[in-house]
């Protein structure tokens, strides 16, 4: 590979997606580097005072502050952009980073959005608690319902935000169908796709605009660094997402995105193995416990959907105990190899309660709306033997009564 191959879309998109995963954006120093550099430096320096107001009129290409551009941030963005099969990518600090950026960015006093009411904890205090504080409503509806979108349409509705699966409930959202609706109301969508990634499902081929991700999450895998992004158009990402994060500063570290590509390079052989390993673990929970849902056991109500959009089930799987929190703790106590925590997409099998952890900033009342339940656990299988999980599960389970 040349120094710039890894920059041009007319040999990258050709490119299969693991190839794309782990060669795509690169971009190599004089050096000729196999690994890409990481720049560590917060400012650039210019040949002349010419050069420098020439960049920042944007009349010349190259870098001006790291805020804005950097080139190890600017290769991960790229790789991303062609993996998710979208003109431009731009990458944050976090994954809510991410999320505020894409809303904020774009939302002013007076407009109105509708969201699925299944999302994580923080997604669902954007919706409820920060938007409106800026004068914008939000309706929450139950995304499973194609009808509830279309009626939630307001004459001053700019958007629609959903994530599929959802965090925790696994609920799936029709992305065909929604996407849809938007587009017929002239609405954009902002889809969180941080369970799937684009090797599982790729919402922009089905007519969304807007993908945001927490890159902590599988993309990295490994439980290393924060990091987020946001995909879509050029005009988007270039002209109303930039000006907002130019001057609110929701920057990516150069290190952080080094480490995110280093753990792309392996995403297509972790999300394979970890899904393979999560359909067989499901498949021992599937009647073990009172209620299993992975959206690809035939059990999950909308599993034909979920695999009419998603190429495997992902690493997420929720079950449901009729003991509430005190059994539910009592399963995560029991545990040895599996660890209590409540990050998803990692390489080693974790497990939490979400209304204890991740959702617990939210009442009593919206969980319950959620799905969320008292007796809710959520268990990310990693890259472990899964006949290893399954084993310390059922002496687990057994350790509450099941």
């Amino acid at each position: 590979m040349k120094k710039l191959t890894g920059q041009d879309r007319t040999i990258t998109t050709k490119w299969r997606p693991a190839t794309q995963a782990v060669r795509g954006g690169t971009v190599r120093s004089q050096f000729g580097e196999t690994s890409e550099a990481i720049f560590l430096t917060s400012g650039y320096a210019y040949d002349c005072a010419g050069d420098a107001a020439a960049r920042f009129a944007g009349e010349q290409k190259g870098m001006t502050y790291s805020r804005l551009q950097n080139p190890t941030v600017e290769m991960l963005e790229e790789r991303l952009a062609l993996m998710e099969g979208a003109e431009a990518a731009r990458c944050m600090a976090s994954g809510m980073a991410a999320m505020t950026a894409a809303l904020l960015c774009q939302l002013s006093v007076g407009d109105h959005i509708v969201a699925a009411r299944a999302a994580f904890g923080s997604c669902r205090w954007l919706t409820d608690t920060l938007l409106p504080r800026f004068g914008i409503e939000s309706t929450i509806i139950d995304g499973r319902d194609n009808d509830a979108w279309k009626a939630a349409i307001r004459p001053n509705t700019k958007l629609f935000f959903f994530e599929t699966p959802a965090n925790p409930t696994l609920d799936i959202v029709d992305l065909e169908a929604v996407c849809r609706i938007a587009k017929d109301a002239g609405l954009l969508t902002v889809v969180d796709n941080a369970f799937a990634t684009p090797l599982l499902q790729r919402p922009l081929d089905y007519g969304a605009d807007i993908v945001a991700y927490s890159a902590t999450k599988m993309m990295d895998g490994q439980g290393r660094v924060l990091a987020g992004a946001v995909c879509g158009t050029d005009a988007f990402i270039n002209n109303t997402l930039l000006a907002f994060t130019r001057n609110t500063g929701p920057t990516l570290s150069a290190f952080n995105a080094w480490v995110v590509m280093k753990g792309l390079e392996t995403l297509d052989l972790r999300i394979s193995r970890q899904s393979e390993n999560a359909l067989n673990v499901a498949k021992f929970l599937d009647g073990r416990v009172p209620r299993t849902l992975y959206p690809a056991l035939p059990s999950h109500p909308q599993h034909n959907l979920a695999m009419k959009q998603m190429s495997a089930g992902g690493t997420i799987i929720s079950i449901f105990l009729d003991g509430g929190r005190v059994q539910a703790h009592g399963l995560l106590d029991a545990l040895e190899l599996v660890d209590i925590s409540n990050n998803i997409g990692d390489s080693r099998s974790l497990m939490t309660h979400p209304c204890s952890t991740t959702h617990a900033g939210l009442s009593v009342e919206v969980r319950a709306e959620m799905g969320v339940e008292e007796g809710m656990l959520r268990l990310n299988v990693g890259l472990e033997d899964p006949l290893d999980v399954i084993d310390d599960l059922d002496r687990a389970l057994k350790a509450v009564g099941l």
